[in-house]
């Protein structure tokens, strides 16, 4: 009896090494692939929808983090950058280019359709948020142009000066 309790405790022992070892390699790759889409998005003190428990409010408590998931994409001519947020209403955004970087912030509000009903899943994050991107190039921040369409953020910038390699020799 104390052998096989030995055996279902190594068992057992394994199976949760494995576990762990496949949820440390997933945040591993989200960190590593999407580490700058993770987004914390912060409360406004006059946010009428606060709620730090369920037991203040039929309301859910929300997420604090929320991924912005984006794209930077280069031509000869431009620099494109794509940004996935769905839920956000064209004049809540605000972007602003300061250098080679690209910061976008905003707020994504919650609306409550029914008053109701109970949420048993709540994993869309709102608030207020800020992103950074960093550009790979220089840009024309006077000939930039941008659009939000069916959840997605597109932002043009074209790009300014030659953008050439050189290799610099020792003497």
């Amino acid at each position: 009896m104390l052998e096989s309790l030995k055996e279902a405790g190594k068992s057992i022992g394994r199976e949760l090494g494995r576990a762990w070892e496949n949820l440390s390699d997933g945040w591993r790759e989200l960190l590593t692939r999407s580490g700058e889409a993770l987004t914390h998005f912060g409360r406004n003190k006059d946010d009428k929808n606060e709620v730090t428990t369920e037991s203040e409010s039929q309301l859910p408590v929300f997420p604090r983090w929320g991924l912005l998931a984006g794209e930077v994409e280069e031509t000869d001519k431009e620099i494109v950058v794509r940004v996935e947020a769905p839920g956000i209403e064209k004049e809540d955004w605000q972007i602003t280019i300061d250098g080679n970087k690209l910061y976008l912030s905003g707020e994504k509000r919650f609306e409550r359709v029914t008053h109701d009903s109970t949420y048993h899943i709540m994993e869309r994050a709102y608030g207020s948020f800020q992103r950074s991107i960093p550009l790979p190039h220089n840009v024309d921040i006077d000939r930039a142009e941008a659009n939000y369409k069916n959840g997605v953020l597109t932002i043009h910038l074209p790009k300014i000066g030659d953008y050439k390699s050189r290799t610099v020799r020792l003497s």
